[in-house]
């Protein structure tokens, strides 16, 4: 019995030491994209995967561009429609989860999330659409890193940079010259508020774009004024 308990407690040690060196590669990563822009993502590589089924000569459209050089009217306009108090949290808006879990009840499955754009970066860049609790608690643990370790401009250009808009289309400068045939730094508000309403389902708005996403897109462009930008 004591050797089988000896091996138990050196299996779930070997478990512990795994987890931890796994979130201090994750933590590493983060450390080294404070400084570097990152080429790819998980969410990058497994929509890769899928085209590649499909098309095995499929590419990703993505081409990174500095803060400076995106269109202050994309910023406040994706700020508005993701995160309007991107400024102001921790990484958490709990007052948008406990909202989001209050209407989930309401309509008796998940229809909002109440995820910031921190969040939303933590799971483009490290995890996969996947839900599950586990899945959760992790981008809640790699969001508080990049938190502690990025500025909120920083965070908000590497979002803007990876995040999906479309089938294949990866970051704003992509997102702009598929839709509007313009560089990101041209967007007018317009064309932003509809960008970033697209965000929550980018490959399904891609298709189908009007009626009640038109007339969010129209709210998104009336409130840009006040989002303030990092």
């Amino acid at each position: 019995m004591k050797r089988v308990l000896r091996r138990v407690g050196w299996a779930l040690l070997a478990v512990v030491a795994l987890f931890a060196l796994y979130q201090l590669w994750i933590f590493t990563l983060v450390l080294w994209w404070s400084h570097f822009n990152p080429s790819s993502t998980s969410f990058m590589r497994l929509r890769l995967d899928e085209l590649q089924e499909k098309r095995p000569d499929a590419e990703l459209r993505h081409q990174w561009v500095p803060y400076e050089k995106i269109s202050i009217h994309l910023k406040r306009a994706v700020i508005t429609a993701e995160d309007d108090t991107f400024t102001e949290h921790d990484g958490f808006d709990w007052s948008g989860i406990q909202r989001a879990l209050e209407k989930n009840q309401r309509r008796g499955r998940a229809v909002a999330g109440g995820s910031t754009i921190s969040q939303q970066l933590a799971k483009n860049l490290f995890l996969t659409p996947s839900k599950s609790y586990l899945r959760k608690a992790q981008e809640a643990a790699i969001t508080v890193m990049i938190e502690a370790v990025w500025s909120k401009r920083r965070i908000l250009e590497v979002y803007l940079n990876v995040v999906e808009w479309g089938e294949g289309i990866f970051g704003c400068e992509a997102a702009a010259q598929r839709y509007f045939r313009v560089p990101a730094s041209r967007l007018g508000p317009a064309e932003a508020a509809r960008l970033a309403v697209m965000l929550p389902n980018p490959r399904r708005y891609e298709k189908r774009f009007g009626g009640r996403v038109a007339a969010h897109a129209e709210r998104i462009r009336s409130r840009m004024a006040d989002a303030v930008v990092p």
